[in-house]
This record gives C-alpha cells, sequence and structure tokens, in this order.
C-alpha cells in the first residue's frame, strides 16, 4: 500500500477534460492507499505580481506553497492552450518555482547559515523543500496533430525540477476539443489511472530511487523529444542535457548539464551567487547606468 500525501493540481475549467483525467489518477492513487487533495486553480485568487496595483488583492500563492511542501508526490493536469500549458499554472511557476524552491540553492544557503555565514542573494529558506517527491504529468488538447501539443509536456517540467521532483510517468491527450469529451475515450482515462498508479506506488522515493515508468522519448533525462540543433551538437530543450547527431541517431555525452541533474542545479546555484557578488562592487556604476533609461518616459497606461 502506498504511504504518503499526493496534490492533484487542476489547471483547467471546473470537470472539464484535465479535471476528469486527474481525478481518474487520484482515484487510482487513493485506492493503493496514498492520501489525495485536488486544488482547482481556477479558484485561487493567484496575481501575477503582487505589488503595485495589485497590492491590495486577495492572494492565495502561499496557501498553496504549504499545500506543494507537504505532498510527497504532485499531479499535475493541464488543457493544451496555444500549444502549451494553461496560464495559471505559468503564474504558479513564476510566483513559487523559481529559487526559493530551488533544493541546490535551499541547501547552500542552510550550510552558509550553519556556518555563521550570509549568501550574496539572500533567497527563502524552507527546509522542506529538501524532502524527496515524485509526479506525473497530464495534458490535453483537441488537436489530432503533434505540432499543436509540442510544448506541453516540456513546460510541465518546470513545475518540478526546482525542487527535484522526480517525474515518473507523463502522457499527452488529443482529441477532446470540446468540453468533457475526454470521457469518450476509455482508453485515455485508463491510462491516466496507471499513472495515478505509478506515482502512488513511488511515494517516498528519492530522485535515485524512482523508476520512470512512463513511455520512452529521445533524452534520457526527462524523457522527451524536444530538441535544439546546433548541430553536430545536441541541446535537450527541455531539461538541458547536451549531446552529438551522428548519422542520423543522437549519442549524448553530458547528462550532469540538465537542470534535471543535482549537478547543475549546484552549479546554478554557485553561479547564481558569484554574479550577484561581482555586481555588488559595481553597484553605483550599474544605477549610474540604469538611471539613464529610468528618466526615459514613455509610458502609458490605461
Amino acid at each position: 500500500m502506498a504511504h504518503g500525501k499526493i496534490l492533484g493540481l487542476s489547471c483547467g475549467a471546473v470537470d472539464g477534460s484535465a479535471e476528469i483525467l486527474l481525478k481518474e489518477a487520484l482515484r487510482a492513487a487513493e485506492g493503493d492507499g496514498a492520501e489525495v487533495e485536488l486544488v482547482r486553480l481556477i479558484e485561487l485568487a493567484l496575481p501575477l505580481e503582487p505589488t503595485g496595483r495589485d497590492a491590495d488583492l486577495p492572494d492565495d500563492a502561499w496557501w498553496l506553497w504549504e499545500r506543494l511542501l507537504e505532498a510527497d508526490g504532485i499531479v499535475v493536469s493541464t488543457p493544451i492552450i496555444s500549444r502549451t500549458v494553461a496560464a495559471r499554472l505559468k503564474v504558479v511557476v513564476d510566483r513559487l518555482l523559481g529559487p526559493n524552491a530551488d533544493v541546490a540553492i535551499v541547501a547552500g544557503l542552510l550550510d552558509l547559515r550553519a556556518r555563521g555565514e550570509e549568501p550574496a542573494v539572500p533567497f527563502r529558506v524552507d527546509e522542506r523543500v529538501l524532502k524527496p517527491r515524485v509526479a506525473g504529468f497530464l495534458s490535453v488538447g483537441g488537436s489530432l496533430t503533434s505540432q499543436w501539443k509540442t510544448l506541453s509536456l516540456p513546460l510541465l517540467h518546470t513545475t518540478t525540477f526546482s525542487m527535484h521532483t522526480t517525474v515518473v510517468d507523463q502522457v499527452e491527450f488529443e482529441g477532446a476539443g470540446t468540453p468533457r469529451s475526454i470521457v469518450l475515450d476509455v482508453d485515455a482515462l485508463a491510462r491516466a489511472g496507471e499513472l495515478g498508479h505509478h506515482v502512488a506506488g513511488q511515494l517516498g522515493r528519492s530522485a535515485e530511487e524512482a523508476q520512470y515508468l512512463g513511455p520512452e522519448g529521445l533524452c534520457p533525462m526527462c524523457h522527451l523529444d524536444v530538441v535544439r540543433l546546433r548541430l553536430p551538437d545536441v541541446e535537450c530543450a527541455t531539461c538541458g542535457a547536451r549531446g552529438v547527431l551522428e548519422g542520423g541517431s543522437v549519442t549524448w555525452t553530458d547528462l550532469s548539464t540538465s537542470v534535471l541533474s543535482m549537478a547543475e542545479k549546484q552549479a546554478h546555484a554557485v553561479e547564481i551567487q558569484q554574479t550577484a557578488a561581482a555586481h555588488a562592487g559595481r553597484r553605483e556604476e550599474i544605477e549610474a547606468a540604469a538611471a539613464v533609461l529610468t528618466a526615459y518616459d514613455r509610458l502609458v497606461r490605461p
């Protein structure tokens, strides 16, 4: 039996196709013994920038942060909109899942403070970020052709890589172009349930222990097929793993550059602090140069 809590993030319409798939996944996970919660992003107040005009608006972002940190597993389900994910999910990523959720940054800050030092860039430090988590992704669109869905699964990875959450399954659905019509696809519902079983079955496993059970893609790190070519060099556009194109196939030469690897997260954390330290000594120069453009004002407002 599964032990732990799974948070389901519903990113589309209430009881729409994406939420139907999410509920199938959560029902399966609950049947395996997991505790489950479902959060509808459409019901949350999530101002993009809680300052200025938005400063007095309700803000549920940090309530959601608590739910994310309490979870041992996450299932994210989104409609595919303009080839990508729902805008509400992008807001969650921008608000919550940057440096404050980065395991390498948090671990480094904890280490610095244990030595009585303070970092050049002081981010929020919450030790719960370091807990192992697993995740599954569901995306659903109406188109039957691949070009209308290309960016949905790659962008879903932005919800998990900072916390070093291990994606154990991911699936993209098609043909649900009218409200709730995914219910006509019995195989899709079954596949969503299978994803729920996969997530529930690996709760509590570390990134090294968790096993990927979804469809295999070209990249050995994120298991997706979206690549950036600078022939003969190849870079995974989702995660940054690097390789070369040889004889029509890719040979992966450096997986440590993937943002899914702890090595790259640690290198990035060091880079951030070094850049901030270098800029600190040139702050007057920066402010003087920026003041010229601050004074340039052609702003219009509604």
